[in-house]
């Protein structure tokens, strides 16, 4: 406690930290309150009692950064800039130019994410679409004016680009992840309703089930810190070199690889993609064709969340995306040319090819591990929920992994940012 107290004394006594900490929190609070404030035309009861019985919905306003529950004008949150992200990712992939793009440094990053908030656009335009034929056929928004669903179309855009904007503004001039940070706030700021929907239910439930969602509940946040900090560390060390009669280089130090390089992204991308289905047949089903509204039924029973189907190709999903992701963030190829370069080496391992052979060895070995953990957060509520029989069970493994994920990235961006003043304030005595 003590340390934590004299680490927060620090940050307030630095005047640029203070200032990234107000602002940040300035943000926060600013986009906290376009949270709160609805859209017209939405019946408030119909919409509060429809996100606490559907799940689907229920994780669509996880990653909205709690703001979809509300309907308020910036609904659709951040899952527009989210598809676009992906987007962009596999286009790296098939496209070598993008890819090459995004490793000229910043300029090239810079171009990139231009790209992404272009490709935002029309994928915003096409969620709001069919989110209002969603919430139409449920009953919570009234048929609106072609004008009136215009400027409705507009207004959510809108708001989807103003959060972008909000989230690259505390990148660059806050504390932390800005994107990362305003889904962490949806969430925190919807965590009230969330206990109150669960321990609702805790009528129904037998002391034994109780005690088992306690420590279930637990073993998920312990677990979530634990996969997070994990690594598996690679002896590398420096052959010595004589240069002008002095000794350089002979020291050794350690490669750590992470067992999850990819963080929380997985189960963002598993979900776009997962939820898909069920979008799609619930926009079909509204056309007035007896084929349509057939084959559009029996999809969205198929990928009903919660269901089988649904879980397996989720978790499945999820365990891909983890591979895929890990593949962009790491290159084994140019930390092997880098050692070979700067004289390291991994002892028994030959420089060059052998050395990132070795290194994908290990990587594929832990990031199954790390996949499999992800995966199995990612179905957990379901788990419980059959398991322990609670049915409006809305806290999950997936919304406990971004809190405590972006909690620990933004401790360690002002421990480094500490340490820099530190390092600096040591230089110039």
């Amino acid at each position: 406690m003590r340390k934590i107290l004299s680490t927060l004394r620090q940050i307030w006594g630095a005047k640029d930290l203070k200032k990234k900490v107000i602002f940040t929190a300035a943000m926060l609070l600013a986009y906290r309150l376009l949270a709160h404030i609805p859209t017209a035309g939405v019946d408030k009861e119909a919409l509060k009692a429809l996100f606490s019985s559907s799940q689907l919905l229920g994780l669509l306003d996880i990653f909205s950064g709690g703001t979809l529950a509300n309907f308020s004008l910036v609904a659709l949150g951040l899952g527009p800039y989210i598809n676009a992200s992906i987007i962009m990712q596999l286009l790296s992939v098939i496209f070598p130019k993008l890819e090459e793009m995004q490793k000229e440094g910043e300029a090239g990053r810079e171009l990139v994410n231009q790209y992404t908030r272009l490709i935002t656009v029309p994928i915003a335009i096409f969620q709001a679409f069919a989110m209002y034929f969603l919430l139409k056929g449920q009953g919570v928004i009234g048929n609106l004016e072609p004008l009136n669903l215009l400027a409705l179309l507009i207004t959510m855009t809108a708001g989807t680009i103003l959060t972008v904007w909000i989230g690259e503004l505390i990148t660059e001039y806050g504390v932390g992840n800005g994107i990362s940070l305003l889904i962490f706030a949806g969430i925190v700021g919807r965590l009230p309703v969330t206990l109150g929907q669960t321990v609702s239910t805790a009528e129904t439930l037998d002391p034994v089930n109780m005690l088992a969602f306690i420590f279930v509940s637990l073993a998920v946040v312990f677990g979530v810190v634990f996969m997070n900090e994990a690594s598996r560390n690679i002896l590398v060390q420096y052959a010595k070199r004589v240069k002008a009669g002095k000794i350089y280089g002979g020291q050794s130090t350690h490669l750590p690889l992470r067992v999850n390089q990819a963080g929380v992204i997985p189960i963002i991308f598993a979900v776009s993609l997962v939820l898909l289905p069920s979008m799609v047949g619930q926009f079909v089903g509204q056309i007035p064709n007896a084929a349509f509204a057939d084959f559009a039924g029996k999809v969205v029973t198929f990928m009903k969340p919660g269901g089988t189907p649904y879980n397996l190709i989720y978790f499945l999903l999820v365990v891909g995306f983890t591979y895929f992701y890990t593949a962009i963030v790491f290159n084994p190829e140019k930390i092997a040319d880098d050692l070979k370069k700067y004289g390291g080496f991994i002892p028994g391992v030959r420089p060059g090819e052998a050395t990132a052979n070795y290194l994908s060895k290990v990587l594929n070995r832990i990031t199954f591990a790390g996949a499999i953990f992800l995966g199995i957060i990612a179905i957990m509520p379901a788990i419980l929920q059959e398991a322990l029989n609670i049915p409006t069970l809305s806290i999950g493994g997936t919304g406990i992994l971004i809190v405590v994920s972006v909690v620990l990235e933004t401790t360690k961006s002002l421990q480094s940012q500490l340490l820099v003043r530190n390092y600096e304030g040591f230089l110039n005595i």
